[in-house]
């Protein structure tokens, strides 16, 4: 797929949370495509009816998990999206939590399985990406997908993940956001959803990796940990940390809005993200 086909932003939700009219009006606001977050089942049965909504959008998929859908099915699915909206899904996987899923053995092993089961049922290669935090995941996003889909991240780690990924794959990276210029208030409602990912290793780790400390990661999550995770402020400062992934090798910047109105704060966001599109 194509980096522009996914537009420099784009908007992360769970996998049922946009309707088919949220989608018309995200597509006219200059988003350019649609994360479906959570564990998709494999029949995709979301991604139809907002591709039917819009014109050129992008859907994606962030991430289907590969412990609970099975390729063959994942990819009959993508077959059948694509037969009717040729170019504009996007099938986003990855191994999940050991936490959250029974046995649960070595990821990257299993990644390479569930890829080689794409091959052999023809999903291809540039139109498939793969969750990835470490050196070792983002190098197989590289040479095995379209790309890498980094959560949970800073714009530091997008720099390093640009490093090892080279110039030519695609780097979508999520970002938090609220639509808050008082600090206290905004943490106070980021704190939860960064919280929540703190007892899950993988992440956990690999924020360890970006120098934060014991400290900033014991529950619930210290004040620097939250700022880096979930940008807040104005419009246009909110727009300029979402930037700073572009500054740092990003080609595709996936926002998640933790305010109780989500679709006012992508209103008031769209048109300072289409001005450093």
């Amino acid at each position: 797929m194509a980096i522009e086909q996914l537009g420099r932003f784009g908007v992360w939700r769970g996998y049922t949370g946009f309707t088919p009219q949220q989608a018309r009006e995200l597509e006219e606001l200059g988003y350019g495509t649609l994360w479906l977050g959570g564990s998709p089942p494999a029949e995709l049965p979301e991604v139809e009816p907002l591709l039917a909504a819009t014109e050129s959008l992008t859907v994606a998929t962030s991430i289907v998990n590969i412990w609970s859908a099975p390729a063959k099915q994942v990819a009959e699915s993508f077959h059948r999206i694509e037969a009717r909206f040729p170019g504009r899904f996007l099938l986003g996987i990855g191994a999940g939590h050991p936490e959250h899923v029974g046995g649960y053995r070595k990821p990257y092993d299993a990644l390479v399985e569930y890829l080689d089961e794409l091959d052999q049922a023809g999903v291809p290669k540039d139109r498939r990406a793969l969750a990835a935090l470490g050196p070792r995941v983002l190098k197989l996003s590289a040479d095995r997908t379209a790309g890498a889909l980094p959560y949970l991240v800073t714009p530091a780690h997008t720099e390093r993940a640009r490093q090892v990924l080279g110039p030519d794959a695609i780097l979508a990276v999520e970002h938090k956001v609220v639509l808050d210029a008082d600090p206290v208030r905004a943490r106070a409602t980021a704190r939860p959803r960064v919280e929540m990912y703190l007892g899950l290793r993988n992440y956990v780790a690999n924020l360890r990796r970006l120098g934060f400390s014991d400290e900033d990661l014991a529950k619930p999550g210290s004040d620097r940990l939250i700022d880096a995770l979930a940008a807040h402020g104005t419009a246009d400062s909110v727009a300029d940390q979402l930037a700073a992934h572009l500054r740092a090798g990003a080609d595709h910047v996936v926002v998640q809005i933790l305010d109780d109105d989500a679709p006012a704060v992508l209103r008031a966001l769209a048109p300072k993200l289409a001005a450093l599109a």
